[in-house]
C-alpha cells in the first residue's frame, strides 16, 4: 500500500486514498472468476493445437491491453467516478452518458447475481449438509459483501486485496504442482466420464473454413475470459494520484491476468495431451485428478469460490460508483449521489445489493448473461468512440497519458469489438434483442429522472 492511501478526506466525499496496489488487484479481482476453469477446454476444443492455443490467449493478452491503453487516456482525463457513463457522455452527450451508464450497471447487476448463484451452487456442493439453499447462500453472499462496503472505501479495498491475493496463491499453487508432476501421456488412469469426452474433433485435419470459424469462437471465448481488467475506471476519482494510479493499474491489471491465464494454458498442455484438455468441460479439474486423485473435487470447488468472492467484491464496490456518478453529474436521482463519512455511495450500494438479490430470487440467468454480454461490448464500443471523437473534436483536451499506439490501436479494439457486437447478433438474435430493449428503455428513463434531477455538471 503507498503511503497516500492513507490520507484522510473529507467526510462525505469520495475518498482520494486508493493507489496501484488497489487498482492492479480490482483489475484482477474483476477478471479472474470460474471462467478461467472452464475457458481452456472450449479454446482448446476450437483450435487443437498446442501452439495455435498459446497464440490465443497471447492475442486475447494483446487486445486488451490495447484496450487498456485507450481507456488510461480517457480516465486521466476525466478522472471521475462511474466508469464508461463519463467518457459517453463528454463525447456524446447527456443522453448517450444516461444509456451508456444505466446498461452498465445491469450488466453489472446481472453478473454480480449470477457470480453469487454460481458461489451457492459450488458452496452446497462443498457443504450438502447445510440447512439452506443454494439461493439463500448466493442473498448471504450478497449481504456480506455490501456491509463490507458499508464499512467504507479502506474496508472495500482491504478486502479487495486480501481476496485477490489469495485467488493469486491459489492458482500459482495449482500451476506449480501441473508443473512439477510428470506429464500425462495416455488417457489411462482417468476417471471414465472423462474417457467418453476425450476424442474431440480436430480442427486442423478438418481443413481451413472449419479451423478459421474455431478461431472465432476461440477468440470470443478467450476475450470474455479477459473481460473485467477496466475495473479500475469506475475508482478513477478516488485514485490519490489518477494521472500515474490509473495507467499502472490498468496496464498492470492486463499484465497480471495475462501472465496467469498463459500459465494456466501452459501448465495444462504440459501435463495432459491436447485432446484431453479439449474435451473437457473443466480441464482444471482434469489436472487436479490426475495430482490429487480423490480430493482434486473439493480443491477445485474452493479454487472457483476464492475466483468468485474477489469477483463478487469487485462488484459490489464498483457498481454503485456508475450510479453515483450519474447522480452527481444531474442524469439520475440526486439521493443516490449521498456518500457516507467512510466513502461509501450508500444509497446506491443498497439499491446495488437489493436489485442483484431480486435477479438472485427470480432471474433466469440463461437470458440475463446473453444480454450482459451483449451490453459489454457495447460498453467497449462506446469506450473506444468516445476516444476518436474526443480526439477530433477536443485536441487541447489535457491528457495525461496518451495512448501510445493511437489511432491504430483504438481502431483494431473498435473494430473487434463491432466484429464481436455483430457475431452477438447473430449468433444470439433472442438476447441481444432483449439488450436493444433494455437500451431503447433508457430513453424514456432518462427523460423522467431529468425532470427530478438539477441540471448536470458541465
Amino acid at each position: 500500500m503507498s503511503t497516500s492511501e492513507s490520507a484522510p478526506a473529507q467526510s462525505g466525499s469520495l475518498l482520494q486514498i486508493l493507489g496501484v496496489s488497489f487498482g492492479i488487484a480490482g483489475a484482477v479481482g474483476g477478471t479472474i472468476g470460474a471462467g478461467i476453469l472452464r475457458t481452456p477446454g472450449l479454446v482448446a476444443e476450437q483450435l487443437g493445437s498446442a501452439p495455435l492455443i498459446v497464440a490465443a490467449w497471447v492475442a486475447g493478452a494483446l487486445y486488451a491491453l490495447l484496450g487498456a491503453f485507450a481507456v488510461a487516456e480517457l480516465s486521466t482525463s476525466m478522472p471521475r467516478a462511474g466508469g464508461w457513463t463519463v467518457y459517453a457522455r463528454r463525447a456524446l452527450g447527456d443522453q448517450a452518458g444516461f444509456s451508456v451508464g444505466w446498461i452498465d450497471w445491469v450488466g453489472h447487476c446481472a453478473g454480480l447475481a449470477w457470480v453469487a448463484v454460481t458461489i451457492g451452487d459450488y458452496t452446497i456442493g462443498l457443504l450438502p449438509a447445510l440447512p439452506v439453499g443454494s439461493k439463500v447462500v448466493a442473498l448471504l453472499v450478497l449481504l456480506a459483501f455490501a456491509l463490507i462496503q458499508q464499512l467504507g472505501l479502506e474496508a472495500g479495498s482491504l478486502s479487495q486485496k486480501i481476496l485477490s491475493l489469495g485467488k493469486a496463491i491459489a492458482f500459482l499453487g495449482l500451476i506449480t504442482a501441473c508443473f512439477l508432476h510428470p506429464p500425462v501421456r495416455e488417457l489411462a488412469g482417468l476417471s471414465e466420464p472423462l474417457l467418453e469426452a476425450a476424442a474431440p474433433a480436430d480442427p486442423l485435419a478438418a481443413g481451413g473454413i472449419s479451423l478459421g470459424i474455431g478461431a472465432v469462437f476461440a477468440m470470443q471465448a478467450v476475450i470474455t475470459t479477459y473481460d473485467g481488467w477496466h475495473s479500475p475506471i469506475y475508482f478513477a476519482e478516488e485514485f490519490a494520484e489518477p494521472s500515474k494510479d490509473l495507467p499502472r493499474s490498468l496496464v498492470g491489471g492486463v499484465l497480471s491476468v495475462a501472465g496467469l491465464y498463459l500459465l494456466v494454458n501452459l501448465a495444462l498442455l504440459r501435463l495432459l495431451p491436447v485432446s484431453r484438455i479439449a474435451g473437457s468441460v473443466l480441464p482444471l479439474a482434469d489436472a487436479a485428478e490426475v495430482i490429487f486423485g480423490s480430493w482434486s473435487s473439493q480443491l477445485i470447488v474452493v479454487l472457483a469460490l476464492i475466483s468468485s468472492f474477489g469477483l463478487v467484491n469487485a462488484v459490489v464496490m464498483g457498481a454503485p460508483r456508475i450510479l453515483y456518478g450519474l447522480s452527481r453529474d444531474g442524469l439520475f436521482l440526486p439521493q443516490f449521489s449521498a456518500v457516507s463519512a467512510g466513502g461509501t455511495p450508500v444509497l446506491a450500494l443498497v439499491l446495488t445489493a437489493s436489485t442483484a438479490g431480486l435477479l438472485v430470487a427470480f432471474g433466469d440467468f440463461t437470458i440475463l448473461l446473453g444480454i450482459a454480454s451483449f451490453l459489454y461490448v457495447l460498453l467497449y464500443l462506446s469506450g473506444i468512440t468516445s476516444l476518436l471523437l474526443l480526439r477530433w473534436r477536443e485536441p487541447g483536451l489535457e491528457r495525461p497519458f496518451r495512448d501510445p499506439g493511437y489511432p491504430i490501436s483504438a481502431l483494431i479494439v473498435w473494430l473487434g469489438s463491432l466484429a464481436f457486437l455483430i457475431a452477438a447478433i447473430r449468433n444470439d438474435t433472442a438476447n441481444s434483442a432483449a439488450a436493444l430493449g433494455l437500451i431503447l428503455l433508457s430513453l424514456p428513463l432518462h427523460q423522467m429522472t431529468r425532470r427530478l434531477a438539477p441540471s448536470p455538471e458541465a
